[in-house]
């Protein structure tokens, strides 16, 4: 269930690159300068990136000796932060944002932050221990 739950992840995450790279090319080309905005290349890119991770988890999880709940908890949390980072970055991208997000103090710029790198860390590390536990020091 939880390699399901990744590779599901990976497909949308894939899915949403496809479609922000179509919102991409035609905002470089609507654009004296030829540029795409700033949030939606960034968007474009981490889709991608995150499609993959959402990949290398699954592959780790296969060998995990944690319980069904555990492996699902370990891999929803780094997957929900990722799809929410992907979703900020478009809401940002279609609000036509040219300012770096963290000028603005607010939860998602200070306590957010620091619930996303918790939690994605500490899902990943899970993940990966449980691989290195069942792989490398049974």
């Amino acid at each position: 269930m939880a390699i399901n739950l990744c590779l599901f992840a990976s497909g949308l995450f894939l899915t949403a690159g496809l479609l922000t790279g179509i919102w991409k090319y035609e905002r470089m080309m609507a654009r004296p300068d030829h540029r795409a905005p700033v949030y939606v290349d960034i968007a474009h890119r981490a889709s991608f990136l995150y499609s993959f991770a959402a990949l290398v988890m699954a592959k780790l999880l296969e060998y995990s000796p944690f319980s069904l709940k555990i492996q699902i908890l370990s891999a929803s949390v780094p997957l929900f932060f990722f799809a929410a980072s992907i979703a900020r970055y478009i809401q940002l991208g279609w609000q036509n944002q040219t300012e770096n997000q963290f000028r603005e103090r607010n939860f998602i710029t200070t306590w957010g932050i620091y619930l996303l790198i918790i939690g994605e860390l500490a899902g990943i590390l899970l993940i990966f221990g449980g691989f290195i536990y069942t792989q490398l020091l049974s």
